[in-house]
């Protein structure tokens, strides 16, 4: 499967558990070390966890290897490193405080479909 593909994935594991605000930003032209960033948000350190867990299952199950996590629900801020894909699930005030979109705004963004619209 495409490392597209694969990114799309972690969106659609994201937005099962409600995800808010799904972004897939195709950083391959400007970044060295990802292809893609899948950014997103959780209304509760709860939510957050599930955000995460639902993600790590969902790459596991197509056999798409974790290389590294760091960060916690109650940090507001838990990264995924799938190589290619880096997964960025934060709490709301964190994500506006990093603002990573705006700092890879060079970043090409993938269409995707949430379940909500």
């Amino acid at each position: 499967m495409s490392i597209r593909k694969n990114a799309i994935r972690a969106a659609k594991q994201i937005d099962e558990k409600k995800g808010k605000d799904i972004v897939i930003l195709d950083v391959s032209e400007i970044s060295s070390f990802a292809d893609y960033f899948v950014i997103s948000h959780g209304t509760s350190d709860r939510q957050l966890k599930a955000l995460s867990e639902e993600v790590e299952k969902g790459m596991s199950e197509a056999n798409i290897k974790l290389y590294h996590k760091e960060g916690t629900e109650k940090s507001g801020w838990i990264l995924l490193d799938y190589g290619d894909i880096i997964v960025h699930l934060f709490l709301e005030e964190q994500r506006q405080h990093y603002n990573i979109e705006k700092l890879w705004n060079d970043g090409v963004y993938i269409s995707f479909e949430s379940s909500e619209t």
